[in-house]
Parts: structure tokens; sequence; C-alpha cells
């Protein structure tokens, strides 16, 4: 295995980032690209649509029978007020609101008025929000979510005891990828298994070759792995907790093997 990798270590001139482009200019990708002449570029692998009213229905779910709602993404909370409003539902003002993060808790005033509502957060992990609401036992709790979701928050409170309900009102989908047919890149970076799902949805006879793959997290590595792709580079690193420092880091080890 370390022979093998060490004849994968080349040259990276192109990068392919499996994710929307970053809007602020200050993305370290761009700095990446800046200070080793790299190629980036950005396309998403996986689409987020959500599901229609006849879907969402056949689960039975009465939004109003419960008296707070799990946000863990902003997918979660914009698909489930866009829900409401097909549906005609005016959202109770003494529903609570219990937030994986700040950050999303904070993306709630685009659809109500935060001040006036009891909102309750985590820090950044589903660990940190199971905290949160093991002190609100009482409440019957509605965990809006896409097809594919973890399993932490769910089973929390099914363990535990919680009165709660799970409503897909999302989906994750492979993105059409078939304008990249012909185009090649040196690293292919992935976030996700939806994403390495995709991959092969858009190309089932894909084959590596010379492509260095790279994986953020330890689900998308095994995922690759199971596709047999060879993960050249993973995130996070101790030294690199990010995607862009674990591939300077491999470019780094390159760059070094050249000038022996």
């Amino acid at each position: 295995m370390k022979q093998e990798t060490k004849e994968r270590l080349r040259d990276v001139k192109s990068i392919l980032v499996s994710q929307p482009k970053p809007k602020s200019e200050n993305s370290p990708y761009y700095n990446l690209a800046e200070k080793y002449n790299i190629k980036i570029d950005f396309r998403p692998f996986i689409e987020v649509q959500p599901i229609e009213l006849k879907e969402f229905r056949k689960q039975k779910i009465n939004i109003l029978d419960h008296t707070a709602i799990i946000f863990t993404s902003r997918n979660a909370v914009d698909h489930f007020f866009n829900l409401c409003k097909e549906l005609r539902i005016d959202v109770p003002a003494d529903m609570k609101y219990f937030c994986i993060s700040e950050q999303t808790a904070n993306y709630l005033q685009k659809y109500i008025v935060i001040r006036k509502r009891k909102i309750f957060t985590g820090v950044r992990t589903p660990a940190e929000l199971t905290e949160v609401l093991s002190k609100h036992k009482e409440e019957k709790f509605l965990f809006p979510c896409s097809n594919i979701r973890k399993d932490d928050i769910p089973n929390f409170l099914a363990t535990n005891g919680f009165d709660f309900t799970e409503a897909t009102l999302y989906k994750t989908v492979a993105s059409d990828l078939s304008d990249l047919a012909d185009i090649k890149y040196d690293v292919i970076a992935f976030f996700s298994p939806s994403g390495i799902n995709s991959l092969f949805v858009n190309f089932p006879d894909f084959k590596q070759n010379n492509t260095r793959i790279a994986t953020f997290g330890p689900t998308t590595s095994k995922a690759a792995r199971d596709a047999n792709l060879f993960v050249d580079i993973e995130a996070p690193l101790p030294e690199a907790p990010s995607m862009t420092g674990a591939i300077e880091v491999y470019i780094k080890k390159v760059r070094a093997q050249q000038n022996r």
C-alpha cells in the first residue's frame, strides 16, 4: 500500500470540488489556487429537491399536532416553511424551535420574527443539541429531514422515549453531470457518500486511473473505498482540519518528492 501511495504522488494542476462555488472571495480554495497555480472548478454533485405534496400526505403527519420543531440544517428550515405555505398552515406563535447551531437559528428570521419566538440552540454538533433537547422532554417534536439523514438525533429521541415524528420533506438526488464526461481533473474532492454515489450514477463505468480522490470525513472515505476507489487524500488531518489543508499537505509531499 505504501508503494502504491508513493507512485500516486503526482503533481496537481486541476481540482474539481463537488460543492457549489464559494460566495466569499476569501475562500481558502482561491488562496490554494493562487498559491500553487492550480485550476479549481466547483460543481455540486447532488441536488436537494422538495418531495411532492402527495408524498408528504402519505406520511399522515399533522404539523399542528406538534409543539416543537427540530432543525438540523437550512434545507430543513426552507422545506418546512415552504411546505406550510403550500398546505396553508399558519405556524402558531408559541411553536418552539430547536436548532443545531446559532447559524441555523438565525436563518429562521427569513420566515419568522425571531425575538417573538422560543428558540433553543446547540453549539454545532448533534450531541450538543441532544443536551438541549433532554431538558424539554415534555414537548411533541417534529423532525423535518431528508430521505438521507444521519441517525444521531432520531436515535437519541427514540432511545430516550421522546414523543416525536420524523417527517421526510426533501430528498437528495444526483445532479446531471453529463457535460463533464470528457473533462479530466487531477483531483476530485468529495464531501459525502451521496457525492460518491452521484459519480457512479452519472458515470457507471468510471475508471479512476491517475485521478486522485480526496474525501472529507470517515463515511465519505468508506463510501469511496466501497466503490473500489483509491483514496489519496483524506480530511480532516490532525495538522489540516479542512479539505484545502489536506490537499495542500498532499501537494507539498508531491513537490518534496520531485525535489529529491
